[in-house]
């Protein structure tokens, strides 16, 4: 019985030992773990803030871009109205061309005679007919 008593103390100190073994290395693989996770995290927050910085930069970037976008489009439409005002004012003066230089027309003839009558012209007995040829004034020098 002192033999088997004795063999139980050697199994039970034998398993006590394997014991605090295996515990010293799981406290060991746990400190380790535990100093590998203080690192992971280091690196995560540093990574973080990184990827913050690079976003709030792009977000900058973005906000210029669209600021800029607006400005140009603003401009654009801005040109695209000054070029429809002169679209419009060209095509007013062609389709009037004709009215105008009529007029014109009428101005110089008007000038002339004017010119002659302050020249010392008489114009009491012209009649204005289209089938009565131009009138040669006298004193006035034809152009």
């Amino acid at each position: 019985v002192m033999a088997m008593m004795d063999l139980l103390v050697a199994d039970l100190d034998k398993e006590i030992q394997e014991s605090e073994v295996e515990e010293k290395n799981s406290q060991e693989e746990y400190e380790q773990f535990m100093e590998d996770s203080k690192t992971k995290r280091a690196q995560d927050a540093k990574s973080i803030a990184d990827k913050e910085g690079f976003k709030a930069d792009r977000e900058a970037e973005l906000e210029k871009s669209t600021l800029e976008h607006k400005s140009t489009l603003k401009e654009d439409m801005g040109k695209a109205e000054e070029i429809k005002d002169l679209h419009l004012e060209c095509d007013w003066l062609l389709s009037n061309f004709e009215a105008r230089k009529d007029a014109r027309s009428g101005e110089v003839e008007s000038l002339k005679k004017a010119k002659a009558v302050l020249s010392g012209a008489d114009f009491a007995l012209v009649q204005r007919a289209s089938s009565v040829r131009p009138l040669r004034l006298r004193g006035a020098v034809s152009a």
